[in-house]
């Protein structure tokens, strides 16, 4: 099964959040719809998808996510930058996929 590593930012670009799963639209959706009030994702607007990678395994992409949540916030931003310079949601060109 694929998994995704994703980041997630707000609509000021000021708070990063990075996660892991199997389904991205369908995840992409819960945090744009709230689906868990009480998550951080909620609690501080956090449902732009900025960046992400398709990897092979959930498990790769599990490693990856420790990889880079590990790092520090500069280097986070700098890999935003290299594929999404204007930030854009990138969840607008991930319908029905």
């Amino acid at each position: 099964m694929k998994g995704y590593f994703y980041i997630l930012t707000n609509q000021n670009n000021s708070v990063l959040y990075a996660g892991v799963t199997s389904k991205l639209c369908d995840r992409i959706l819960k945090h744009k719809t709230k689906r868990y009030p009480g998550s951080f994702t909620a609690r501080y607007n956090v449902d732009k998808l900025v960046y992400y990678e398709m990897h092979n395994t959930i498990g790769e992409a599990i490693k990856r996510e420790k990889q880079i949540k590990g790092g520090s916030r500069r280097k986070k931003v700098e890999m935003i930058n290299r594929v999404n310079p204007e930030w854009a949601d990138l969840s607008e060109f991930e319908e029905g996929g």
